[in-house]
């Protein structure tokens, strides 16, 4: 009987000791989880201020365009149908038709030296593109005897890469022989520019 007694005393200490146990490994599990919660909420709000940067980025966009330049009508009714989900229409879509790479000799100024040039025109509808695609030849003729023309000096400064970019938006504009109308060429756009 002198055991029952050394039981009862030994299982009164075990029974702190597993509460104990049990205390702590509940403190730990909700730790984890409230850490677990907390990370769980800040990863889910971190896309939504994105979003809402985003949106304010895109607000700041047109408040610069409406104080700065205005929006021409043209380009406005080119962004219309794809803001509001639609498709744009293929016959005035922004279309880019990429030239081969120039080489020309340019004129003395006082030493030779030469242009090589690569340019991409932006043109209103893939249709037009592809038929200016097909008149490539005359076009790229256009665009050499205008090069050729020019000297270094005239146009290795911002200025004169800005005016030689008019003057080649002008040129391409001209109706091809075949055509009869003027093409509908938006812009001249230089993608490699080296004068050596």
């Amino acid at each position: 009987m002198a055991q029952e007694p050394a039981k009862a005393a030994g299982a009164a200490e075990a029974a702190p000791k597993s509460k104990k146990k049990l205390i702590l490994i509940l403190a730990v599990v909700l730790a984890l989880a409230a850490g677990g919660g907390a990370a769980a909420f800040f990863l889910m709000k971190k896309p939504e201020a994105h979003q809402a940067k985003g949106k304010a980025g895109d607000k700041a966009e047109h408040a610069e365009d409406a104080e700065g330049e205005a929006i021409s009508e043209e380009s406005a009714e080119e962004e219309a149908p794809e803001e509001s989900g639609g498709h744009a229409d293929p016959k005035t879509a922004l279309t880019y038709v990429p030239f081969e790479t120039f080489t020309v000799n340019l004129l003395p100024d006082p030493d030779d030296k030469f242009l090589q040039l690569d340019l991409t025109m932006e043109v209103k509808g893939a249709e037009l593109a592809e038929k200016m695609k097909a008149q490539m030849p005359a076009l790229r003729n256009r665009v050499l005897l205008l090069l050729t023309s020019k000297k270094a000096s005239d146009i290795s400064t911002p200025e004169g890469k800005a005016q030689l970019s008019q003057e080649l938006l002008v040129e391409l504009k001209k109706p091809l022989a075949a055509h009869g109308k003027p093409l509908k060429v938006t812009q001249v756009l230089f993608t490699s520019f080296v004068i050596q």
